[in-house]
């Protein structure tokens, strides 16, 4: 009797330690996030003349989201969104940091990286950082245990096809000071200098880094966060997908982005881990539509990269956790970068900063529960120097468009091959109101129908304008905070 009753304590303890187990097991998180890749530029979201099978089957498995936003349409602010929670300006990060930049992330800041090493995560981070080109700027002194990659954009190098004669004067200088682009392993330099070659073999080693990620780190949580180089210009694709699809190198270049992101998936499903992984899956600005046939579209959307109308803002955003999030969901909820931060929080059970935060929890959302509302009263849209530009409603519906010029195709041919054609530039000289809702594409001012709109969202401009400041009305912000500054070491004697 005693041995029954010793062998059924030892069953019952066992039982209750698996499933107290269980109940703290942390997801694993896996951040795909392309460069200039359009709205459109995703089956699910109407892509043409190339097919994305496995982005298609994530959403099967899992939601898209159609009203998902960067915080801003350039490339080091969006990344520093994605990777802090907050708006980019917040933390003194603007535009796309050049070469040699005095500037960076500072290490006052907690990324998503160190906010999940807190909780026990591997780390990895492999493709385009942007975020500051010198050591104490890098992703190994941001959290991430694993990094290789390109330090900023593909353009930033004398193999872009955009001769320096054709190009504007500084960023002929930019390349003339900077005159190679090397390939980062950790902090050693993987390549000197990039080449044609490598370009085309990017997608590829971010792939096969990614998947031998996942199998060395099958048995305990893991943050793993791909920033893929393309399609950013120039293109780069391997042969196994060169001249495979109607839309040319632009498309070759989606589908093998595609099939990084399969190959992803398998690793994931090869090694037990579909049920505990959340996978995300988006894009850092709209295209880059001066580049024509090297860009991608953002139909039905007004505008691309470095505007903050839609097309600039709004991309492809797909996220699969069996179990958690609904297969097959399709929804128009507004959500931005900036809420993965709290959101991925919640889930791995780990303290936010100190520091304030812009981003809020948004899982009620993303996993579809009942009644979910967003919890922001409005998103708020910088551009350029801390340049306040539009806002929006918290419900994504109502879109305000401050006074600001803007580029714009203006309705002219686009670049061909690689050269891109120069853009012309627009002025909003009062505000606009766009319904969203009803009005995806921003062709019809509706301000004066909706006094009360109008004025619900002009207090959120004043409340943008009071801490974060807006360069167009010289307002200062009280809540800004200082970039990382490149400190100077002397050299030893």
């Amino acid at each position: 009797m005693i041995n029954k009753l010793f062998v059924f304590g030892v069953a019952v303890a066992a039982w209750t330690a698996a499933h107290a187990a269980a109940a703290e097991k942390l997801p694993n998180i896996v951040i795909i996030f392309t460069d200039d890749q359009g709205y459109a530029d995703v089956g699910k979201f109407g892509a043409e003349g190339f097919k994305t099978p496995n982005l298609d089957r994530m959403a099967d498995q899992g939601a898209v989201f159609r009203n998902f936003h960067v915080a801003q349409p350039v490339c080091s602010a969006s990344r520093a969104a994605l990777l802090t929670g907050c708006y980019p300006n917040r933390i003194g990060i603007h535009g796309a940091l050049g070469p040699k930049t005095k500037v960076g992330i500072s290490d006052q800041e907690t990324t998503l990286a160190q906010l999940l090493k807190s909780r026990g995560y591997a780390t990895a981070m492999f493709g385009k950082w942007h975020l500051g080109d010198s050591p104490q700027f890098m992703p190994l002194r941001h959290g991430f245990d694993e990094y290789f990659g390109l330090p900023m954009s593909c353009d930033y190098w004398p193999g872009h096809p955009d001769l320096i004669t054709n190009m504007p004067a500084t960023t002929a200088a930019i390349k003339r000071e900077y005159p190679n682009l090397p390939i980062y392993d950790g902090e050693k330099k993987f390549r000197e200098e990039m080449s044609i070659d490598d370009l085309n073999h990017l997608t590829t080693w971010y792939a096969e880094r990614a998947v031998k990620f996942i199998d060395r780190n099958k048995s305990h949580p893991f943050f793993l966060y791909v920033a893929h180089s393309m399609p950013h210009v120039p293109l780069g694709v391997s042969d196994k997908f060169r001249g495979k699809t109607e839309r040319g190198l632009y498309g070759d270049v989606i589908e093998e982005i595609d099939w990084s992101v399969g190959q992803i998936l398998d690793a994931l499903k090869r090694n037990g881990l579909d049920d505990d992984t959340l996978v995300i899956f988006t894009s850092d600005n709209g295209p880059w539509l001066c580049y024509g046939n090297h860009a991608g579209s953002a139909k039905p959307l007004r505008e691309g990269k470095g505007s903050n109308w839609e097309g600039g803002t709004r991309e492809p955003c797909v996220m699969r956790w069996p179990g958690h999030i609904s297969a097959g969901a399709d929804t128009w909820d507004m959500l931005m970068t900036i809420d993965l931060f709290p959101t991925i929080a919640r889930l791995a059970g780990a303290e936010l900063p100190k520091r304030q935060l812009d981003g809020l929890d948004v899982w009620p959302i993303i996993s579809r529960q009942p009644g979910a509302k967003n919890p922001h009263a409005g998103y708020w849209f910088y551009y350029d120097v801390n340049n306040l530009e539009a806002v929006t409603s918290g419900d994504g519906r109502w879109k305000l468009q401050l006074p600001h010029s803007y580029q714009t195709l203006a309705g002219k041919p686009s670049g061909r091959d690689g050269l891109p054609v120069p853009y012309a530039h627009r002025k909003i000289e009062k505000a606009e109101l766009y319904d969203l809702v009803n009005d995806i594409s921003e062709s019809r001012d509706v301000s004066d129908a909706h006094p009360e709109i109008m004025k619900q969202l002009a207090a959120e401009v004043e409340k943008a304008r009071q801490e974060l400041g807006d360069g167009l009305t010289k307002q200062p912000g009280s809540a800004r905070r200082e970039p990382g500054r490149l400190t100077e070491t002397k050299p030893k004697n």
